[in-house]
């Protein structure tokens, strides 16, 4: 087997591939552009290869930011699509990076940036594999609470409909919920909401 045969492989197993998977393995990474023009890889965004037959995925543009963007974690509406809580399908990637980061120009997919600090950013933090690509993603319980704090970017509705949801398939419980709530500083804005979902 050659090293064209081991990418395509390696293509196969993971469907999104970086040039740094491909150096990582000690092969040359030059040979993407080379599969890529034989027709035997599809490039899906700048850098990002798959398989020409690769089926796209609801998260294919969330592997791609988390693929080029490393302190991205999906946040917000594409952490409930994540999670499959509520109604929201988006059509920007949310990711919150650290206050101070410079914001990622990628151009596709779209991606809209909410900027956090210390433990807003830091905590409820999970790595879940899919399509052998890592993907940090905030908890349920975090990325709820997250909506009560950016309400007025996304939606008190939507924050609403997050916590009815998430709360019914018991994806959260009333302390992690509280955890995050004082960690995003809504723990008052959330209070009468939490009471209503549990009464």
């Amino acid at each position: 087997m050659n090293q064209s045969d081991r990418i395509l492989e390696l293509a196969r197993h993971q469907r999104v591939l970086r040039a740094a998977d491909v150096r990582q393995k000690g092969w040359q990474s030059q040979l993407l552009q080379s599969l890529h023009q034989a027709g035997k890889l599809r490039r899906v965004a700048r850098g990002l290869y798959s398989l020409p037959d690769a089926e796209l995925t609801e998260h294919q543009g969330a592997l791609e930011v988390c693929q080029r963007v490393p302190k991205a974690v999906l946040c917000l509406l594409s952490a409930l699509q994540f999670h499959e809580l509520g109604t929201q399908m988006p059509h920007e990637v949310w990711i919150a990076l650290p206050e101070g980061t410079q914001t990622p120009a990628l151009g596709h997919p779209p991606v809209r940036v909410a900027r956090l600090r210390g433990a807003a950013y830091s905590e409820g933090i999970e790595t879940m594999a899919s399509q052998g690509v890592s993907i940090r993603v905030y908890s349920a319980a975090k990325t709820v609470t997250d909506c009560f704090k950016f309400r007025n970017k996304i939606g008190l509705d939507v924050a609403l409909e997050a916590l009815k949801d998430a709360w019914r398939k018991r994806k959260i419980t009333m302390a992690e919920l509280k955890h995050f709530a004082r960690i995003n500083r809504v723990e008052k804005v959330m209070q009468p909401y939490l009471e209503a979902v549990v009464a």
